[in-house]
């Protein structure tokens, strides 16, 4: 079926691919089969019986298909938006109550001449170019692609060839990632997405707009993402950031300076020196790095922020939730309160590490009937980390451990400035299927939100590994410095 709507021609396949002509230049989707992934067989949209409709509404006009077999039905609406020549995507669901893995829709567009002008634009870590004639293979991906994680911290891909580009960008991403095709020196790159069920449905509508670009550029695409982030409201300036949290401008200019307290590694973690013992453990006083502090400004710096691993009494990644009190060898809360003068008779900011998902067997109040409860009834049980074995913790309880544990730091007249919780923007958003707390990935980010607002309430300035729109509309800030040790799995077999 095809449609012209304003300046573009829409053509749309039963397989679920479609072909837009904007302005003469042709973008065409013909790469894989869009499909249903279940556990155990693929269900392709070309394999089901279909119908296609012309839609119209005040807004905008499109091409509606329906798609049913047997009990299973959904809808696929590829519409033109009349304001802005916008193109959408919407997957619907009708009767859609199999669980499924991923649906791929819609599908990559052909992008096939090697040519350095022809670009891919990735969202992965600090952002990711590759040219058509990229001479390494890419396909892997961080979190295999997931939206809200460090493999794609904002829901968008961006292609462009010469002066010419698209953008897609999911509107709903929590249930969602991409994946990518670029084999080594091209001459292709193949980039879509895919939606995943949400415990265990298709749930709810998915939308992917997609923006055409003329005169397009990085900066243009990025631009536009701004654009629509400010327009959901997302968009945070450093000003208005500064309005929240003075630290923000302090901040700004600073040192960062990355040290460590105390380390212990245990024995069930991979990570354990069963040949060399004395790896296992180190341990630095909190006087000693207060002193430190005094000789970096006797060196001429002017100001810094103090990011504190392994401050509590487990030690570096031990015993999370359950971390405090400070670590009593390294001279407890009076030894903390005494580098947190330092730092405050300099002006510096300090901020201490913590975790609120990695949840430990060895913690004093660990009850796995607080942990995230896999689709299967089962739990994660890892031992990857210096405190070994671990399950993660339902974020839904997140900010009750955070409020509980930094009432009592506060009390004891520490001069916090900010904190740094561990994975909540790295790591992908988690599903529980415990009935006393059901979780889908669009909650879990909110609860993790909760997390850094109470911080906020605090004047404490949150901070994770980098900052992704829809898990934190908060302030965060990405950290990179020298540690004082690196934990590094031994060359020599654990015990």
């Amino acid at each position: 079926m095809k449609i012209q709507v304003n300046k573009i021609v829409l053509e749309s396949f039963d397989n679920g691919c479609c072909s837009f002509l904007f302005d003469q230049s042709l973008w065409k989707m013909n790469q894989g089969r869009a499909h249903i992934a279940f556990s155990d067989h693929n269900l392709y949209f070309d394999e089901m019986n279909s119908t296609q409709s012309f839609y119209r509404s005040g807004i905008g006009e499109g091409i509606l298909t329906q798609y049913q077999f047997n009990d299973l039905s959904f809808e696929t609406l590829v519409w033109i938006e009349f304001a802005t020549s916008d193109v959408y995507f919407e997957l619907i669901p009708i009767h859609f109550e199999e669980d499924f893995d991923a649906i791929y829709w819609p599908n990559a567009f052909e992008f096939e001449e090697k040519r350095k002008d022809w670009i891919t634009l990735l969202p992965h870590m600090q952002g990711l170019m590759i040219p058509n004639d990229y001479e390494n293979e890419c396909r892997e991906l961080n979190f295999h692609g997931q939206f809200c994680t460090n493999g794609a911290y904002m829901p968008w891909l961006g292609q462009i060839r010469k002066n010419e580009g698209i953008q897609l960008i999911s509107l709903t991403p929590w249930d969602g990632g991409y994946q990518i095709d670029h084999p080594a020196k091209g001459p292709y790159t193949h980039v879509s997405m895919r939606h995943l069920s949400s415990l265990k449905h298709l749930g709810y509508r998915r939308i992917i707009r997609l923006t055409y670009f003329k005169n397009a550029s990085i900066v243009s695409l990025c631009k536009n993402y701004r654009t629509y982030a400010k327009e959901k409201g997302l968009l945070v300036t450093l000003k208005e950031k500064n309005a929240r949290n003075s630290y923000v401008d302090q901040l700004i200019g600073s040192a960062i300076l990355h040290k460590g307290i105390k380390t212990h590694i245990c024995e069930d973690s991979i990570f354990y020196d069963a040949f060399h013992p004395e790896n296992n453990d180190l341990l630095v006083s909190f006087q000693t790095r207060a002193k430190e502090i005094e000789r970096y400004h006797e060196m001429g710096i002017e100001k810094l922020y103090l990011h504190l691993d392994g401050w509590g009494e487990g030690g570096y990644d031990n015993q999370h939730p359950d971390y405090l009190p400070a670590c009593e060898k390294a001279g407890g809360w009076e030894g903390l309160k005494e580098l947190s003068d330092t730092l405050l008779s300099h002006h510096d900011l300090f901020g201490l590490h913590d975790q609120y998902r990695d949840y430990y067997f060895k913690a004093a109040t660990f009850n796995k009937n607080q942990a995230v409860l896999n689709q299967d009834g089962s739990i994660t049980d890892v031992a990857r980390w210096a405190g070994g074995r671990q399950t993660y913790l339902c974020a839904s309880l997140a900010s009750h451990y955070v409020k509980r544990n930094f009432e009592e730091v506060l009390s004891h007249g520490i001069h916090l400035s900010a904190s740094y919780l561990d994975v909540f923007t790295c790591n992908e958003p988690d599903e529980c299927y415990d009935l006393h707390h059901r979780m889908s990935r669009k909650e879990c980010l909110e609860y993790r939100e909760d997390c850094f607002n109470y911080l906020h309430s605090k004047n404490i300035l949150p901070s994770s590994e980098e900052c992704s729109d829809w898990a934190m509309r908060s302030l965060v800030f990405a950290h990179y410095g020298p540690y004082d040790f690196m934990l590094t799995p031994p060359k020599t077999p654990r015990k």
